[in-house]
């Protein structure tokens, strides 16, 4: 019976602790070119900010905006034809769904799917945002 107490003391505990992001890494422009061959980082700005925001994860509309924001980021830069085909891209393989590094909310355990950051989560990620500043 004790065993059973402990366990169920061990499992209460580990879901009432708040999960903690892992710190920001990006790939650049993932499984995608990060610029043309004359410019070959022309657009990884462009994919740095959005992986920025797939790190942090959210609302479904929340990544909506993120693809959205890539894909005017990419067409200011002169390339339009290759923001659409980017675009087509997240929208298929960035999704939460899927187990991979790149996937939405891709800083916190697997699986986080759709869920809006809490204001303990949006303090941690501020805190790691003003840390990378502090050490530019």
């Amino acid at each position: 019976m004790r065993v059973v107490i402990v366990c169920f003391l061990l499992l209460v505990s580990a879901v009432a602790s708040a999960e903690n992001i892992k710190p920001f890494t990006s790939d650049g422009c993932s499984a995608f070119p990060d610029g043309t061959f004359a410019q070959n980082e022309l657009w990884l700005s462009c994919c740095t900010a959005h992986d920025y925001s797939y790190w942090q994860g959210g609302s479904y509309d929340e990544r909506r905006i993120a693809d959205q924001q890539l894909q005017q980021c990419v067409a200011k830069v002169g390339k339009p034809k290759i923001a659409n085909l980017m675009l087509a891209g997240v929208r298929v393989g960035g999704s939460p769904y899927f187990p991979a590094s790149f996937r939405w909310g891709y800083g916190w355990s697997y699986p986080r799917l759709y869920k809006a950051l809490t204001a303990a989560e949006k303090k941690q990620i501020k805190a790691m945002k003003n840390d990378y500043k502090n050490h530019d």
